[in-house]
C-alpha cells in the first residue's frame, strides 16, 4: 500500500523547508533583478515592488526540491528557480489590470498599477517575462544541452498552446459561460498548471533525472498543478481578503469558471485530495526520496493563502 507523510508532520516540516528556501531565492532575485539605482529607475522599483511584495515561491521551490532530489548544483537550480519566479510575478501583474481581472490587492499590498500607473504596471510585467529569459540565458553550467532542454521547457510553459498565456485566454473566453469539466481542466492545465508543472519538469532536468523518473515527476506536476488550483478555488469561496492578500470572492463575482462553481464546495474538496493522492502517487514512483515532494503536495490543498 502506498504510504504517505502525515498532514501533521508534512505540514510542519515543508513551513521550515519553505521558509528557508524562499530566503534563498529573495537573496538570489536580489542580485539577479536590476536595482532601483540603474536607469530608469521607475522599472525597476516597479518590478522589485511586486516581485518583493511577498508570496510563496512555490514555483522555485518545486524547482529546487526536485532539483535537489537528484543531486543538482545550486548554482544552476538557482538562477533557473529564480526566472520562473519572475514570470509568474509578471503574471500576477497583468492578471490585476483593469483590462484583465481588474484587482486592486495582491499579496496584501496595492496592485502594481494601483501602485505605479497602468503603463508602468504593463512595461513591468514585460520587463520581468524579458528578464527572466536573460536569467536563463547568462546563467552558467558545465552542460550546454541541459541548459537549451530547460530553456525550451520553460518557453512552451510561457507560450501560448497548452500554456500559461494560452490558459489566460481560455480563462477570459469562458468567463460567464456554461462550462464542463473537462474545459475547466483544460483551462487550468495551462493557466496554473504549465508553470507548476515545468517547474519540477527543470529541476529533474538540471538533475539529470532518466526517462521514466521524468514521466512520474511530470505526472506529479499535473496533478500537483491542478491540486492548486481546485484549492485556489476552495479558498476564494471561504478564505477572508486578509488570509488570501487579495480580494476574496472575486472570481464567483466576475463569473469566472471555476470548481466549486462546478462541483461545489465539497464536490472541489473531494477532487484536491483526490489530486494531492495522485501526485504523491506519482512522486513515489521513482523510488527516489520523494518525501519533501510529498509534503509539498500536501501543503499545496491545506493552505490558507
Amino acid at each position: 500500500m502506498t504510504q504517505f507523510p502525515s498532514k501533521t508532520k508534512a505540514l510542519s516540516e515543508i513551513k521550515e523547508y519553505f521558509q528557508q528556501k524562499i530566503r534563498q531565492v529573495d537573496q538570489w532575485l536580489e542580485q539577479l533583478l536590476p536595482t532601483t539605482e540603474q536607469t530608469p529607475a521607475t522599472i525597476h522599483e516597479a518590478m522589485r515592488y511586486s516581485t518583493f511584495a511577498g508570496g510563496k515561491r512555490l514555483r522555485p521551490i518545486l524547482t529546487i526540491a526536485t532539483g535537489e532530489i537528484f543531486g543538482a548544483p545550486e548554482q544552476e537550480l538557482l538562477p533557473v528557480a529564480c526566472s520562473l519566479e519572475m514570470i509568474h510575478t509578471y503574471s500576477l501583474i497583468h492578471d490585476d489590470l483593469p483590462a484583465m481581472d481588474n484587482d486592486d490587492l495582491r499579496r496584501g499590498m496595492p496592485t502594481c498599477h494601483i501602485k505605479f500607473g497602468e503603463a508602468l504596471a504593463i512595461l513591468a510585467g514585460d520587463a520581468l517575462l524579458t528578464q527572466a529569459f536573460l536569467t536563463l540565458a547568462d546563467y552558467s553550467t558545465a552542460n550546454a544541452e541541459r541548459k537549451v532542454r530547460v530553456l525550451s521547457e520553460i518557453a512552451h510553459a510561457a507560450a501560448t498552446t497548452k500554456a500559461l498565456i494560452g490558459g489566460q485566454v481560455l480563462d477570459i473566453q469562458f468567463e460567464g459561460k456554461p462550462i464542463t469539466g473537462p474545459m475547466l481542466e483544460e483551462i487550468h492545465r495551462a493557466k496554473t498548471g504549465a508553470l507548476i508543472r515545468c517547474a519540477v519538469r527543470v529541476g529533474a532536468i538540471i538533475g539529470g533525472a532518466s526517462d521514466d523518473d521524468l514521466a512520474a515527476l511530470t505526472e506529479y506536476g499535473e496533478k500537483a498543478g491542478l491540486a492548486f488550483q481546485v484549492a485556489d478555488d476552495l479558498l476564494d469561496e471561504i478564505a477572508t481578503s486578509e488570509e488570501l492578500g487579495k480580494t476574496a470572492g472575486k472570481d464567483a463575482a466576475s463569473h469566472k469558471a471555476t470548481y466549486t462553481a462546478l462541483y461545489g464546495l465539497a464536490g472541489a474538496r473531494q477532487m484536491a485530495d483526490r489530486l494531492c493522492e495522485e501526485a504523491m502517487a506519482a512522486a513515489q514512483r521513482t523510488g527516489k526520496e520523494t518525501q519533501l515532494l510529498e509534503a509539498i503536495a500536501r501543503f499545496i490543498v491545506e493552505r490558507r493563502s
